[in-house]
C-alpha cells in the first residue's frame, strides 16, 4: 500500500511540475488558436505524456570518465579519459566527469503551416499563407518539403531524476523557432548564405561516402568528420526542408529534423555539449557533431531511440496512419558531459 502512494504521489507530483512548465506557453497558443480562423488542412496529433510515450532507456549510457556505470545497447560518443574534473566556471567546483543521454528539445514536423502535432494537432491561422509543405512520390525517390516547430523541453530538470542543476538544462518549457517564419528554410539559393560549403559536396564521389555514414549510424555511430552526409537519410546539405531524397515520410521527416539541427548550430542558436571540451560548460560548434544527438519518434506513435542519420527502415513501419498521423513529432536527446558536484 505505501508502495502505491508513494508511486502515486511521486507521478501526480511529475505531472504537476511538467504542466506548470508549459501551462503558459500552451494558454498563449490556444489563444491564437480562438482567434484564428479558416483554417485549412487537417491538423493531427497528441500531447506527450513523459511517462509512457518516452523511451527512458535513452539516457543510458551513464558514465563516470570513460567508465560506463550503467551500460546499455545504445552507441555512446567518447567520454573524457580521467574521472576527475575542475572547472572555475559557472561554479568553481571539483568533481567527477560524467556522461549521459538528456532529453532536451522537442520538434514538429509537418506539411501544414501553424499545425503543432506536439500540442494535440492544434493548428493556428496568424493570416500568412507561408510555409506550405508537400510529398510528392512521382520521382524516383520523391520529394518532401517540412515544416518545424522547434520546442525547449528540459524533462531531466523538470523531473529532478538526475545530477545538479549545473549539468542539466536549466530552463522552462518554450516555443523557440517556427520556420514558417524563416525565410531560409523553404529557400535553397538564400540559405547558401550560411552554408556556402554546400557547393563543395554536391558531386558524386562526396555524396558516395555518406554511405559509410549510413553504415556506421545503423550499427553504431555516424561519422562526424562526413559532416555533409546525414547518415542513411541523405545529404546534409542544403540546410533547408526540401527534401529531394523523400523515401517515406518518416525518413524525410527526420532528414529535416537532422538538417535544421544542423543549421541552428551554424546559427549559434545550440552549441556542443559532448566531449572533453564541454565539461566546464556548453562551446561553440558550428559544424555540428551528428553523434552528439538521438531522435525518438513520439507522434503519432512513440518509438525507441536512435542515433542521427541511422536508417529508419528499422522501424518506421505503421508509424505513418493516413488522415490521423500524416504529422510527426521527435524528442531529441542530447549527449552532456559534465562536471559534476
Amino acid at each position: 500500500m505505501s508502495h502505491h502512494f508513494l508511486y502515486h504521489h511521486s507521478y501526480t507530483r511529475i505531472v504537476q511540475r511538467i504542466i506548470g512548465a508549459v501551462k503558459v506557453s500552451i494558454i498563449c497558443l490556444l489563444l491564437l488558436f480562438l482567434l484564428s480562423s479558416n483554417a485549412q488542412a487537417r491538423c493531427t496529433g497528441k500531447f506527450v505524456n513523459p511517462i509512457t510515450d518516452v523511451c527512458w532507456d535513452c539516457i543510458f549510457p551513464i558514465s563516470i570518465g570513460n567508465a560506463k556505470i550503467f551500460s546499455s545497447g545504445n552507441p555512446d560518443t567518447k567520454n573524457p579519459s580521467m574521472p576527475i574534473c575542475a572547472c572555475g566556471t559557472p561554479v568553481p567546483r571539483i568533481g567527477l566527469a560524467a556522461g549521459f543521454w538528456e532529453p532536451v528539445r522537442l520538434v514538429d514536423v509537418t506539411k501544414t503551416p501553424f499545425c503543432f502535432p506536439n500540442l494535440g494537432g492544434m493548428q493556428i491561422n496568424p493570416g500568412m499563407k507561408v510555409g506550405q509543405g508537400s510529398v510528392s512520390s512521382t520521382s524516383a525517390h520523391g520529394n518532401a518539403s517540412w515544416n518545424l516547430h522547434w520546442y525547449v523541453y528540459p524533462l531531466l530538470y523538470w523531473l529532478e531524476l538526475l545530477l545538479d542543476f549545473v549539468c542539466l538544462e536549466n530552463s522552462s518549457f518554450d516555443l523557440a523557432y517556427m520556420t514558417e517564419l524563416d525565410p531560409m528554410w523553404m529557400d535553397d539559393a538564400l540559405t547558401f548564405i550560411i552554408n556556402p560549403e554546400a557547393a563543395l559536396f554536391g558531386n558524386p564521389i562526396a555524396q558516395a561516402a555518406c554511405s559509410a555514414d549510413c553504415a556506421a549510424s545503423s550499427v553504431g555511430a555516424p561519422i562526424d568528420s562526413l559532416f555533409w552526409c546525414a547518415g542513411c537519410q541523405g545529404s546534409m546539405y542544403p540546410l533547408t526542408g526540401n527534401i529531394r531524397e523523400h523515401q517515406s515520410s518518416i525518413q524525410s521527416g527526420l532528414l529535416a529534423v537532422e538538417r535544421f539541427t544542423f543549421k541552428l548550430h551554424r546559427e549559434m542558436i545550440e552549441w556542443g555539449t559532448s566531449g572533453s571540451k564541454a565539461l566546464c560548460g556548453k562551446y561553440p560548434m558550428p559544424v555540428m557533431n551528428k553523434s552528439q544527438y538521438r531522435s525518438q519518434l513520439t507522434v503519432p506513435v512513440p518509438s525507441k531511440c536512435s542515433q542521427y542519420g541511422k536508417s529508419t527502415i528499422f522501424y518506421d513501419s505503421g508509424k505513418e496512419i493516413p488522415v490521423i498521423g500524416e504529422n510527426f513529432g521527435f524528442l531529441i536527446w542530447r549527449k552532456r558531459n559534465c562536471c559534476v558536484l
